[in-house]
């Protein structure tokens, strides 16, 4: 029995040390740090998204996508919500999307 806790013990350590190790090397970026790199501030895309699907914003987050780094912006118009996706180097709308359920709540539980 104390040979296998023993194991146990190496296996966790083992994987605590690459896991600080992958941390060290950039692996885990922090969002609120990288929209330094930005190109174009979160104010930017913002308006850009609000013009795109005429409304106001709701919610926008910096984040990583398969396109790179975009702003998400939730923009509200009239009774319909708009999914709006901002290139944070050009300013650009990426995409748009109605979101008609508004599932894109998991930021919520988070909370």
């Amino acid at each position: 029995m104390y040979r296998y806790t023993k194991l146990s013990l190496l296996a966790i350590a083992i994987a605590a040390t690459g896991a600080v190790a992958y941390a060290a090397k950039g692996g885990m970026e922090n969002d609120a740090l990288a929209i330094s790199k930005a190109k174009i501030p979160l104010t930017q895309a913002v308006t850009v998204a609000e013009q795109h699907a005429n409304g106001k914003a709701s919610r926008a987050e910096y984040e990583n996508s398969k396109q790179g780094w975009v702003y998400d912006v939730e923009v509200v118009s009239g009774a319909k919500v708009f999914d709006v996706r901002v290139d944070a180097d050009k300013g650009t709308v990426i995409s748009s999307a109605e979101d008609k359920a508004d599932h894109d709540d998991d930021h919520e539980k988070q909370d």
